[in-house]
């Protein structure tokens, strides 16, 4: 059964961890999906930060031991766009979180950490893959887990209703400015209260808010130890 997992992996054990310990203040982002096997290895990524966070990036990268080569592509004074050719070291980690069929579908840093988001075509994969990174001595941590059987709520935290809710809402233009639609007429055509329909908004639009913005980070936005693999929501 396929599963969704929010993993994390100290800067030190993977790529530009010189570049994140010696530059304060920046972020990391790679571009579109990440890699879905070792040959394919984050080649394109945005580096952003405040202007003297950035003034030596290209000296700071060049310098950097996981880094075998650097090209700017696009320098927008305080985000640029890299194309980067990897040691083995950074190909290693990719291989192991590919090695079971998995794609990385996300990948960026903050902090001494990065953050992935990798699609595994079952739970066992990911067990997998978490046993043999630790038995290789790699720190790598689950912080969230999103199990697919239910269709594509869940790879958001979603519950059906949330999202049935979250699709009435929208194609009835509950989001449009002005709204098309009222929260009185909303509730009527779900057949619930105003008061449920409210909560039920509020925990679904609190569920999409923590899958983009909290990977890797606890409810203050601080970095958080990993936690057991048989986590879920």
């Amino acid at each position: 059964m396929s599963t969704i997992a929010e993993l994390t992996i100290p800067a030190d054990e993977f790529a530009l961890r010189e570049t994140l310990e010696t530059i304060d203040d920046v972020s990391v982002e790679i571009e579109r999906v990440v890699a879905h096997g070792p040959d394919s290895v984050m080649p394109y990524l945005w580096i952003s930060g405040d202007e003297s966070s950035m003034a030596d990036l290209d000296a700071v990268l060049e310098d950097d031991p996981s880094v075998d080569e650097a090209d700017l592509l696009t320098d927008l004074d305080e985000e640029r766009l890299y194309r980067l050719s990897w040691i083995d070291d950074v190909t290693v980690i990719v291989h192991i979180l590919t090695e079971e069929k998995a794609t990385v579908l996300q990948a960026a840093s903050e902090g001494r950490w990065w953050q992935f988001r990798v699609l595994f075509p079952e739970r066992e994969s990911l067990a997998n893959t978490y046993d043999f990174a630790r038995e290789q001595g790699f720190s790598l941590d689950i912080q969230k887990i999103h199990q697919l059987e239910e269709g594509r709520e869940g790879r958001y935290g979603l519950t059906d209703a949330q999202y049935e809710t979250l699709v009435s809402a929208l194609g009835g233009g509950y989001y449009e400015i002005p709204r098309d639609t009222d929260m009185e007429s909303l509730s009527d055509e779900l057949d619930i209260s105003h008061q449920a329909l409210s909560e039920r908004l509020r925990r679904a639009h609190r569920s999409l808010v923590e899958e983009a913005v909290t990977i890797g980070h606890d409810e203050n936005g601080d970095a958080v130890e990993g936690v057991e693999p048989d986590a879920t929501n």
